[in-house]
């Protein structure tokens, strides 16, 4: 089950019929992140395998697993909001057991993303189970 965050940005796409609205949602959605301060923009933190520029800061407390993350791309940005309103708050035990690929399939992603993007997606959930991994 996803969490209420991420059930909230399916129900919002639910209510958006065309493509194009939905790309400007999930661009706002990167819009209204706070930005990763500079200092977190380090090769660390880095992902490789996207086309744009993409930087995720894992921070885990408690048990609990939530990331920070920024890109120079705004519907890239946007896409890091859905992946944060999927993942973060989780135990960082369940994320590796959250299926990303069927979670993101309901908000019909798979279908209008560029090769490139769909990497880049893949690439970042990727850096976000192996750092759970590490860390479980």
């Amino acid at each position: 089950m996803a969490s209420p965050a991420f059930e909230d940005i399916v129900e919002d796409f639910e209510f958006l019929d065309d493509w194009e609205d939905r790309y400007r949602h999930v661009i706002e959605q990167g819009k209204a992140m706070e930005p990763l301060n500079d200092a977190l923009k380090v090769p660390a933190t880095k992902v490789h395998g996207c086309a744009s520029q993409v930087w995720l800061h894992p921070v885990i407390e408690n048990g609990m697993f939530r990331f920070d993350g920024d890109s120079d791309a705004l519907i890239v940005r946007g896409l890091i909001a859905v992946l944060r309103a999927l993942y973060n708050g989780a135990p960082v035990a369940e994320v590796s057991r959250i299926d990303a690929r069927a979670e993101l399939e309901r908000l019909g992603l798979n279908d209008h993303l560029s090769a490139q993007r769909s990497n880049g997606l893949r690439s970042m959930v990727e850096r976000i189970r192996d750092v759970a991994a590490e860390n479980a």
